[in-house]
């Protein structure tokens, strides 16, 4: 549904009072380094690759066309890579503060084994942490539960290259 001036209007408003330190006080230094020794950890037991992206307000240009949180993730799943993985198996966990969204976009070959209603399982467990400022919990929770998926679906070797970085994007 196409959203009028006036929605867009508050919509602007809305993520003009967040910025980048909002996202870094929401997922502080330590936390981001504690997160991404998690993911470097994860990806010793399966060949998929885990990026989180932690974003305070969306851009404006995508507010002016209406265009929803999702497919802000889903452009970000793009343009970090995490849908040129080796065996198409990446997954972004995603985490929006303007809009308290959440979305997990997860490359085809990993969709395989996983239905929507799974991913929707996981978003609503992140919800709860989210929900009462714990963003480091629900984004472990988020990490628990995809490298669970992966490994069952994708276990690694030590052969396997980490083909992305590790560490968390605050944006």
């Amino acid at each position: 549904m196409k959203q009028t001036f006036l929605q867009t209007l508050k919509r602007i408003a809305k993520h003009s009072r967040y910025s980048a330190r909002d996202a870094a006080r929401a997922v502080p230094a330590d936390a981001q380094v504690r997160l991404q020794t998690k993911i470097h950890q994860s990806e010793l037991h399966h060949s998929g690759q885990i990026r989180l992206c932690v974003e305070a307000a969306l851009p404006l240009g995508h507010i002016w066309k209406g265009l929803p949180v999702r497919d802000r993730a889903i452009g970000l799943f793009k343009k970090l890579g995490v849908e040129d993985t080796q065996h198409h198996n990446g997954v972004l966990i995603y985490l929006q503060l303007a809009e308290r969204k959440i979305e997990i976009v997860a490359d085809h070959g990993l969709n395989l084994h996983a239905t929507p209603e799974h991913w929707t399982q996981t978003m609503a467990r992140m919800r709860t942490a989210f929900q009462a400022n714990r963003f480091e919990e629900g984004l472990n929770l988020a990490i628990d539960e995809v490298t669970d998926l992966l490994a069952r679906h994708f276990p690694g070797n030590a052969a396997h290259p980490n083909e992305l970085p590790d560490a968390p994007v605050i944006l």
